[in-house]
C-alpha cells in the first residue's frame, strides 16, 4: 500500500516538474532542457543526442532555413517524386538544343539558327534548372543515416546541420551542382556567338559535345533518385500501368536522344561535303565556306560566288549521281528533313530513333566516316541495353496486371484435368467449376485471411472493422451491443462463399461455425430429427444467420468438446456471401455476453432465432389443438347426457305422438349417435397429433445469466 502512494507521489512530480508554464512557452527551446533537469528521478531525463533530435523534428518555432527533414518522411517521399518528374522533363528538353541548327533553301542554301526555338527552350530549361537549385537547397537539409549505426535496424539519423552540409559537400554537391549550371544558355547566347571560326563542324562539335557532358551527369542523377523512392516507398510508380508507361517514357526518351543527335550528324554531314567541294573549288577560283552561313549572305562578294560555286548541285542528296556518300544520313537529307517545319522535322527525327532503337540499327547502311559507325555502334549497345532493362521491366508491369487471371486460368486447367483423372460425374464437375468462379468474382485471387494475418494486430483490428462493422450491424442479433464486443467479434469474422444449390449444413451433422448472411438467399428446413409427416422450411435472408445450435453451444456454462449436431439442413437457393464465425471464436464472444441485459439478450436470441420460432408455432399449434379438444369433448358430454336421458326415460315429459311423429324422433336421434362418434372420432385424433407435437423438442436454453462465467 506504501509502495503504490509512493509511485503516486513521485509520478505526481515528474508531471508537474514536466509542465511548460508561459515564460517557458515563449521560449521552446529551454523547455526541454528544463524538464529534463527538473527530473529528480532520472525516469525523464534526456541526453543531448536525443534532446537534438527531438528539438529539431518536432518544434514548430524553428526558422525554415534551420530546420532538418526526415528523409524516409512523406514530404521527402513526394518532393523526390516531383523532382523525377522534373529531371525526366530536362532531359526531355535538353535535346531540342541540336534542333537549333537549320539548313533555309532560299535562292541557295545557307546555315541559320532557329531563333523562336532557341527562346522557347532556354525558358523552359531555365525553369527546370530551377528545380535542381530546390534539390541542392533541400539536400542541404535532409537527415542521413549515420554508417556506424547500421548495425541493426534503419540505424540512427544525424540530425546536426552542420555534419549534414559537410558530408553533402563531399559526396553530391558538385555533381549536383553541375547538373544545375545553365551551360546550354550560356553555350547559346554566350559561347556560340563568340567563336569566329568559319568552321561549322567544329562549332557544332563543340556545343554537342559541352550539351552531352552535362546530359550525362543529369542522366546519372536518375539512378539514385529512383533508388531513394524505391527505398521509401518499395515501388517507383504506384501501380503497375504506372510503372509501365515509366519505362515506355525512358524508352522513348532515349529515341528522343538519338534522333536530335542524328539530326545534328546530319547538319555536320551536309557541312562537311559543303567544305570538301568549297576545297576543291578552291584550286581554280576562289572559295570560302563562311559564305554557307545565312549572316554572310549580304556581304560584299557573296553574289559573285553564288553564281559561279557548284557546291550546292554537287551535294544535293536527291541526286543520285553525286560521288558523296552520306551514309545512313542520307534519308534525312534526301527527304529535306533538316529544311523543314520544326514539328515535322522532330517527328520524323524521333520516329528514326525509335526505329533504330527497336531494331539494334539493323538496317542502317553507314560510310566509312567514323564518327558515323560510332553512331552507328552506339545504337546497336545501346538497344540492346534498353530492350533488356526497360522493355524487360515494362513487360514485368504488364504481365503483374494479368498475373492473377493467368494464375486463375493454369488453376482452372489443373482442376479440369484432375476431375478427369477421377472421372467426377458431369453435374459434379460443374459445381466445382461454378464454386471457383464464384470464388474468383469475389476475391479476384486475392488471399484476404493471408493478407490480414500479416498485419499487425492493431491495424488488422481496424481493417476488420471497416470491413465488417456495417455490414455485423445489419444482423438484429448484434444490432444492441456495445462497440467493444463488436470490435471483438468482427476480428474473429471471415469470408465465406457458396454458389446457388449447395448444402451448407444437414441435420444430424456438427455444427462448427455460425454464418451471418450478407448477400443471398438461403433455405432452412427440419424434419424433427427424421419424423415421418413432420417438414418445416424457411427462407433465410440478409441480415438472417444460420448455425444458432453453436451458439447455444457457446454459452452453456459447461461446453464439451464435441461440437452441437444440426437441427435444420441449410441449402443455398442463390449465391451466398457471408461472414463465418468459427466455434472457438464463438466461444470467446460468448464469454463477453455477461456485459449484455441477460433478459434483453435472451428475448432477441428467442425472436430471431428460427429454431426456437419453429418450436413457438408448433407449441401454439398444440396449445389450439387441445383448445379444440377441449371443447369437442364439451360437447360430446352434452351429447352422451342427452342420450342417456333419452334412453332412461322414453315416455317422460314426453307428449303422444303417432306413428310419423315416433319415427322422427328416433331419426333425430340416430343422427345425433352418428354426430357424436364423428365428434370422439376427431377427438381421438387431435389428440393423437397433438401427442406428436408435443415430442418436438424445445430448444436448448442457454444460461444467460452474467455470474456463471465469474
Amino acid at each position: 500500500m506504501f509502495g503504490s502512494r509512493v509511485q503516486d507521489e513521485v509520478e505526481m512530480q515528474r508531471r508537474t516538474n514536466n509542465r511548460i508554464f508561459p515564460d517557458e512557452r515563449r521560449n521552446q527551446s529551454k523547455s526541454l532542457y528544463q524538464a529534463a533537469r527538473a527530473d529528480r528521478f532520472g525516469a525523464n531525463r534526456i541526453d543531448a543526442k536525443n534532446a537534438e533530435k527531438l528539438k529539431v523534428f518536432n518544434e514548430v518555432n524553428i526558422p525554415w532555413h534551420r530546420r532538418i527533414l526526415d528523409p524516409g518522411s512523406n514530404v521527402v517521399l513526394t518532393w523526390n517524386r516531383v523532382y523525377l518528374v522534373a529531371c525526366l522533363f530536362a532531359l526531355f528538353i535538353d535535346p531540342f538544343f541540336y534542333y537549333l541548327p537549320l539548313v533555309r533553301k532560299e535562292e541557295s542554301p545557307c546555315v541559320a539558327k532557329d531563333e523562336r526555338l532557341s527562346v522557347t527552350i532556354t525558358v523552359l530549361r531555365s525553369l527546370a534548372d530551377l528545380f535542381y537549385m530546390m534539390n541542392i537547397a533541400i539536400k542541404f537539409h535532409t537527415a542521413y543515416v549515420d554508417p556506424k549505426s547500421r548495425v541493426l535496424g534503419k540505424g540512427e539519423l544525424v540530425v546536426d546541420i552542420k555534419k549534414i552540409q559537410q558530408r553533402y559537400i563531399r559526396t553530391d554537391f558538385f555533381i549536383d551542382l553541375l547538373a544545375a549550371v545553365p551551360i546550354p544558355q550560356v553555350t547559346v547566347w554566350l559561347i556560340m556567338p563568340a567563336i569566329k571560326s568559319s568552321d561549322y563542324n567544329i562549332r557544332n562539335t563543340t556545343f554537342a559535345l559541352i550539351i552531352l557532358i552535362q546530359y550525362i551527369m543529369r542522366m546519372y542523377l536518375i539512378v539514385p533518385l529512383s533508388y531513394q523512392i524505391i527505398k521509401a516507398a518499395g515501388v517507383v510508380a504506384k501501380s503497375a500501368w504506372g510503372g509501365a508507361a515509366y519505362n515506355l517514357l525512358l524508352y522513348m526518351l532515349a529515341s528522343h536522344v538519338t534522333g536530335a543527335i542524328y539530326y545534328l550528324l546530319s547538319i555536320e554531314r551536309q557541312i562537311t561535303c559543303w567544305d570538301q567541294q568549297c576545297r576543291a573549288e578552291s584550286r581554280n577560283t576562289s572559295c570560302s565556306l563562311r559564305f554557307i552561313s545565312c549572316e554572310n549572305t549580304g556581304s560584299s562578294g557573296y553574289r559573285e560566288w553564288q553564281s559561279k560555286t557548284l557546291i550546292f548541285s554537287k551535294c544535293d542528296a536527291t541526286d543520285n549521281s553525286i560521288t558523296f556518300n552520306y551514309g545512313m544520313f542520307l534519308s534525312a537529307l534526301s527527304k529535306g528533313a533538316i529544311s523543314t517545319s520544326f514539328h515535322e522535322k522532330y517527328f520524323f527525327c524521333l520516329w528514326w530513333g525509335l526505329l533504330q532503337l527497336s531494331s539494334s540499327g539493323n538496317p542502317l547502311m553507314t560510310s566509312a566516316f567514323i564518327v558515323e559507325n560510332i553512331f552507328a555502334i552506339a545504337i546497336g549497345a545501346l538497344s540492346l541495353i534498353l530492350f533488356a532493362q526497360l522493355i524487360g521491366n515494362m513487360q514485368t508491369y504488364l504481365q503483374s496486371v494479368s498475373k492473377r487471371l493467368e494464375e486463375w486460368r493454369l488453376r482452372q486447367r489443373d482442376m479440369d484435368e484432375w476431375m478427369r483423372h477421377h472421372q467426377l460425374p458431369i453435374h459434379l464437375q460443374e459445381r466445382v467449376r461454378r464454386f471457383v468462379q464464384v470464388k474468383w468474382l469475389a476475391t479476384r485471387g486475392v488471399e484476404e485471411e493471408s493478407i490480414l494475418q500479416a498485419l499487425p494486430a492493431d491495424i488488422r483490428r481496424d481493417v476488420q472493422r471497416h470491413l465488417c462493422l456495417d455490414l455485423v450491424r445489419r444482423v438484429p442479433f448484434f444490432s444492441e451491443m456495445d462497440d467493444q464486443l463488436l470490435d471483438a467479434i468482427c476480428e474473429r469474422l471471415v469470408s465465406f462463399l457458396c454458389p446457388e444449390n449447395t448444402y451448407i449444413s444437414r441435420e444430424g451433422d456438427p455444427v462448427n461455425e455460425m454464418l451471418f448472411i450478407i448477400r443471398g438467399k438461403l433455405e432452412s428446413s427440419t424434419t424433427n430429427g427424421g419424423r415421418s409427416n413432420f417438414f418445416n422450411s424457411i427462407i433465410l435472408r440478409p441480415g438472417d444467420f444460420a448455425g444458432e445450435e453453436l451458439l447455444t453451444w457457446a454459452l452453456l456454462p459447461k461446453t464439451n468438446v464435441h461440437f452441437p449436431l444440426s437441427t435444420r439442413t441449410v441449402r443455398s437457393l442463390t449465391e451466398v456471401e457471408a461472414f463465418a464465425l468459427r466455434a472457438e471464436d464463438l466461444k470467446f464472444v460468448a464469454n463477453q455476453f455477461r456485459r449484455l441485459h441477460s433478459k434483453k439478450l435472451q428475448h432477441t436470441f428467442r425472436f430471431y432465432s428460427h429454431h426456437w420460432r419453429t418450436w413457438a408455432a408448433c407449441f401454439i399449434q398444440a396449445a389450439w389443438r387441445q383448445h379444440q379438444r377441449r371443447k369437442l369433448a364439451e360437447s360430446l358430454s352434452r351429447l352422451e347426457s342427452y342420450s342417456w336421458w333419452s334412453e332412461d326415460h322414453p315416455a317422460a315429459d314426453k307428449p303422444k305422438h303417432d306413428g310419423a311423429s315416433s319415427s322422427g324422433t328416433r331419426t333425430l336421434a340416430e343422427g345425433a349417435i352418428a354426430h357424436m362418434h364423428k365428434l370422439a372420432s376427431a377427438s381421438r385424433r387431435f389428440r393423437a397429433e397433438t401427442a406428436a407435437i408435443r415430442r418436438l423438442q424445445k430448444p436448448d436454453e442457454p444460461d444467460f445469466s452474467a455470474d456463471h462465467f465469474d
